[in-house]
């Protein structure tokens, strides 16, 4: 048997551009090539600060990697008003605010910045809060068309999730969820440990009744699993804030690595025949490429790293998986581009026949 590489070009739009051949022998490997393989999540900490003051080295790194797809977490930019004559008016959480000078110059700014190579490549869709808060986006390579795209963990067309946490996009052979998990907070109160005991809840739902399909779910996550994903375990199980104590042991400790965020983490994978792609990868601890988010360089938090920003897989993808690297590291945050968090890139292998080599005895 002889296999050899074949050079496949790609269209204006960063797409690959169907093999010169036999049609029929290609038809199944054109399918193949509509569903996406290359996807990157970052938690921006505002989109708009990010094009500001580091786009051309965030350009730099999406013309790099090429992703198929770029979730995004954190955009903090507002959504529009339904009504521009009343303030209290519903929002839409599916475009940005421009009802004033301000953010009608931000928005200027920012379609700009994404009307340019390489972001004029993809699609966008946004699920934005209220205010300069939280929000998601889902960037789609222009030739990778979903079948449909939802807002919210029910998958109502209609509906956004609150503080816009959610984008759900079904493509052909797989669901891609992009969340923005909400912080577990430090005290037992109805926007902290409460919310985030829901919302776990509700994900466990999601991927118990989804299971038809393949799922890839990305974003921040605000959990870190197990000792291994945190650069100091012991400063992260008794931290604190003002000196507060919970009354349940099981919510002692940094947000994010609590003993009942961690175990209901767990449970969410084990029920849900999911994979940890990263960890899936990397048996063992990195202490400098290891971890998603890092503490401020100024302060207590200074070295202190969390990996908090997951791809999670069927565990039919398992398999599949290429590569899942984190592009960050160090104290002084290099590769996070502005960020508290660095980009998170998965690689998935083809279902069927390879796009970039041919087979021939």
């Amino acid at each position: 048997m002889k296999r050899f590489f074949q050079v496949v070009e790609k269209d204006s739009a960063g797409c690959l551009k169907k093999p010169k051949g036999d049609e029929n022998e290609k038809e199944e490997e054109n399918e193949t090539k509509k569903e996406p393989l290359k996807f990157l999540t970052w938690n921006a900490n505002s989109l708009f600060l990010r094009v500001k003051n580091n786009w051309s080295e965030f350009s730099k790194f999406i013309t790099t990697f090429d992703p198929d797809v770029i979730a995004i977490q954190e955009v903090r930019m507002p959504a529009a008003s339904s009504n521009s004559n009343s303030k209290s008016a519903p929002k839409n959480q599916d475009q940005i605010k421009d009802d004033t000078n301000s953010s009608r110059e931000e928005k200027r700014i920012l379609v700009r910045a994404l009307s340019n190579p390489p972001f004029g490549n993809y699609r966008v869709w946004w699920s934005l809060a209220d205010s300069k808060y939280a929000g998601t986006a889902l960037f789609v390579k222009k030739c990778f068309k979903p079948k449909s795209v939802v807002f919210n963990l029910d998958k109502t067309a209609s509906k956004h999730e609150p503080d816009g946490r959610v984008i759900l996009a079904e493509f052909e052979t797989l669901r891609l969820l992009n969340t923005y998990v909400p912080n577990n907070g430090w005290k037992e109160e109805a926007n902290s440990f409460q919310r985030r005991r829901k919302w776990d809840k509700r994900i466990l739902e999601f991927v118990n009744q989804n299971s038809d399909k393949p799922l890839i779910w990305c974003g921040d996550l605000n959990v870190s699993h197990e000792e291994i994903d945190v650069s100091h375990p012991e400063f992260f199980s008794a931290a604190k804030l003002n000196g507060y104590v919970p009354p349940n042991k099981e919510d002692y400790g940094q947000p994010g690595f609590t003993l009942a965020e961690r175990a209901r983490f767990g449970t969410i994978l084990k029920e849900g025949k999911l994979v940890d792609a990263y960890r899936f990868l990397h048996k063992d601890k990195d202490m400098e490429q290891g971890f998603s988010w890092s503490g401020n360089p100024i302060g207590k938090y200074r070295g202190k790293r969390m990996r908090i920003d997951y791809f999670v897989v069927s565990e039919e993808l398992k398999e599949k998986i290429v590569a899942c690297e984190m592009h960050g590291q160090g104290i002084e945050l290099q590769g996070f581009y502005g960020s508290d968090h660095c980009p998170v890139t998965l690689e998935l292998s083809p279902s069927s026949n390879s796009q970039n080599e041919d087979i021939s005895t």
